[in-house]
């Protein structure tokens, strides 16, 4: 494939690293673990969960989770079950260039338990780097057990075996991006910033951790083998269930994405000021505010969210007001010094993490979502003391959930003002400062270092009476 990822960031070779670590206890991933040796045959059967996962991704946002959960998925063995998910997460990433490869290849498009088929075998050789044999040889084994793809199997063995033979051909990174958001970012960001969005889709992301004070980034970062960011967040490429890495179990740190951190570090609470996170769970943000000692409230709709969050609040030994209400309907009449609303959004920015949603998410749930938003930050408004802060932010790049939010909440309330944010003072990249204050960062920026989430978030202060 072309195109080439930034400098340092070796898609080919970071997929073999995938597949190389997932078994041994030094390096067994959470998140795309697959077998211990990446040129074994793991079996037909873990093939078809992927693609299974794959479709159920493309079907809907939470497709991949929940066909995980349930048979086929949940019937094999772990590490099975584990390398499907890895396979199926390749072909998310990769799934524009992939058919640009079946397109050249195929004189029309075969039913779509065919191009699955071709899709995972794609996805194992031209990105995890299975052997082509070992691909090829499981996918005409796939076609021949259903009735509805046997007539198809000596098509796939072709065109498999040609894809082999003769190489992939040109493929663009843009073709990994839906057309309808390619056009908006291109339009709104411009051609080279598009490239970069481009090729961040084809990256694992690392795993970032968020250090509690008092805890020491670079000492952390030695612990677990990773590098302290610019604001302290530390990234690793270790692989593994955290819950068994240096200081988990003492609370040192959580895991939180370097662009998800900056937020509350803009928001800049101190000990004894009261702050209200207005949509908290999962609660990185959250614990942010309480370990920076403020009395936090933290409120969100979903108990079931909120779940994991008091999980998190008892191992980091911090207390924290949970209350579990839609934002709207709570009738409480405290005021805060400093709101945070992380407002529910179409999350285009976390495509490194979760490819899904760009292909989940549609046209009109930007404009869905926007009223959505315009809505929390009235009440957030409401929430905020005379001289206190509020910090809007959303993980979408969606000008629409961002800028256009922004200025028009300003426009509605002269009451509040831009607090022009220092992006090195929040550990964010520079160039994501806006000619207003604000911070607009892209999974572009910090290419060297291997990229982060997408961001918007804006500091506004509510002028004193």
């Amino acid at each position: 494939m072309s195109g080439g990822a930034p400098k340092g960031r070796s898609s080919a070779a970071r997929g073999r690293r995938i597949a190389e670590k997932a078994r041994g206890p030094r390096r067994e991933s959470t998140r795309q673990p697959v077998a211990d040796d990446p040129h074994a045959d793991i079996g037909v059967e873990a093939r078809l969960v992927a693609g299974i996962l794959l479709n159920a991704a493309l079907e809907k946002r939470t497709g991949l989770d929940e066909a995980l959960s349930q048979s086929p998925a949940r019937d094999l063995p772990p590490q099975d079950r584990a390398f499907a998910r890895a396979v199926a997460m390749a072909a998310l990433r990769r799934l524009g260039e992939i058919d640009q490869i079946l397109e050249r290849r195929l004189q029309k498009a075969p039913p779509l338990a065919v191009m699955t088929i071709l899709r995972v075998a794609l996805a194992q050789t031209l990105v995890l780097e299975t052997p082509a044999f070992a691909a090829v040889s499981t996918a005409v084994k796939l076609a021949e057990r259903d009735a509805k793809t046997r007539p198809y199997k000596n098509l796939v063995n072709a065109v498999l075996r040609g894809v082999g033979r003769d190489g992939p051909g040109l493929t663009t990174a843009e073709s990994n991006l839906p057309d309808w958001l390619a056009q908006r970012w291109k339009a709104t960001y411009g051609e080279a910033a598009l490239i970069g969005l481009a090729l961040a889709t084809r990256e694992e992301p690392a795993t970032d951790l968020t250090a509690k004070p008092g805890v020491d980034p670079a000492e952390l970062a030695a612990s677990v083998e990773g590098e302290a960011l610019p604001g302290g967040t530390v990234r690793t490429g270790k692989r593994g269930d955290v819950a068994s890495w240096p200081g988990f179990e003492a609370g040192d740190w959580w895991v939180q994405d370097a662009a998800a951190a900056v937020p509350a570090r803009l928001l800049a609470v101190k000990a004894g000021e009261t702050a209200l996170d207005l949509c908290a769970a999962p609660g990185g943000k959250t614990l942010q505010l309480a370990a920076a000692g403020a009395e936090v409230v933290a409120l969100d709709r979903s108990e079931t969210r909120l779940k994991r969050l008091r999980q998190n609040f008892e191992r980091m030994k911090l207390k924290v007001e949970v209350v579990a209400v839609p934002a709207e309907d709570w009738e409480d009449d405290r005021t805060f010094d400093a709101v945070l609303l992380d407002a529910p959004c179409t999350a285009t920015g976390t495509y490194r993490r979760n490819p899904e949603v760009l292909r989940a998410t549609r046209p009109a749930d930007v404009a869905k979502l926007a009223d959505v938003q315009h809505r929390l930050l009235d009440v957030a408004a409401e929430k905020v003391k005379p001289g206190g802060r509020l910090v809007y932010c959303v993980c979408s790049l969606e000008r629409e959930e961002g800028e256009t939010q922004v200025i028009a909440f300003l426009r509605r309330n002269p009451a509040f003002r831009t607090v022009a944010a220092v992006p090195a003072e929040v550990g964010a990249p520079d160039e994501a400062l806006t000619p207003e204050g604000w911070l607009r960062i892209l999974p572009s920026q910090w290419a060297e270092r291997g990229g982060l989430d997408g961001f918007f978030a804006a500091k506004l202060e509510r002028i004193a009476d």
